[in-house]
């Protein structure tokens, strides 16, 4: 298995160019999804879902499908980026757990730690395959959590 990714990854090859492409990234733009901040080091991204009537679900609060785009590429991002390109990263499975309706904007904070890097450098070194799970929540303009999001990450070292 082969993971190709070079012109894709050449484009979002700084955290800085990854922010504006993803902002102008169609399926995130119309969704009122932007990309706040990506820390230098890809160990943190901030994330914000825009409340207006075009992100509303019938029932006036944030579609869910949206509270879950939010998350959904950058656990992955992030930890390829941090592991470098002898490791490949997919991301295998996701869930959400909506705790209360969104009814302004909604915020998340996503982040892969050194910890986390260590950790799956020496799980993976044997070649195995590593599957890791990451979390945040998303949380509305008081403070309060909308929704918790966990995404599992296969992970392996090139052979």
């Amino acid at each position: 298995m082969t993971q190709r990714i070079g012109g894709i990854k050449a484009l979002f090859g700084t955290p800085t160019a990854l922010r504006h492409a993803m902002n102008l990234w169609p399926p995130l733009l119309a969704a009122g999804i932007r990309i706040e901040h990506v820390a230098a080091d890809w160990s943190e991204v901030r994330v914000k879902l825009a409340k207006s009537p075009l992100t509303s679900n019938y029932f006036r609060t944030q579609y869910g499908g949206s509270l879950f785009s939010m998350t959904d590429p950058f656990f992955s991002i992030m930890t390829l980026h941090r592991l470098g390109k002898d490791y490949v990263v997919w991301d295998q499975a996701g869930e959400i757990d909506f705790v209360s309706p969104g009814r302004s904007a909604v915020r998340t904070t996503m982040r892969v730690t050194d910890e986390d890097i260590a950790e799956l450098r020496a799980e993976a070194a044997s070649g195995e395959k590593v599957l890791r799970w990451f979390a945040c929540e998303l949380t509305d303009t008081s403070g309060a959590v909308v929704a918790r999001v966990r995404k599992q990450l296969y992970v392996r070292r090139k052979r």
